[in-house]
């Protein structure tokens, strides 16, 4: 399957919050189903999970994920884009 994923920058390092419109951006990511693609796109972007995957109907998540540069959200929704390229 494949996910889309909005990926938005909370805190910077020091913990203060990001405020600019770059803050967010998108990606592709795929699994068999969409607890792999939660783990693979943490595990391919160099990411910690941070607590549980919030799961929702239609086959969506929310995780917050620790990295080098801060801590950020995660959402996974299910994509239909077949000709974008994959993470």
């Amino acid at each position: 399957m494949r996910f889309t994923v909005e990926e938005r920058h909370l805190t910077d390092t020091g913990g203060r919050p990001i405020a600019t419109p770059l803050a967010v951006q998108f990606h592709q990511c795929a699994g068999e189903n969409l607890d792999e693609a939660v783990r693979l796109f943490v595990r391919d972007t160099e990411g910690e999970l941070i607590g549980d995957v919030l799961k929702f109907p239609g086959l969506q998540a929310v995780a917050t994920v620790r990295k080098a540069s801060g801590v950020y959200t995660l959402q996974f929704t299910p994509s239909s884009e077949r000709n974008v390229p994959l993470r």
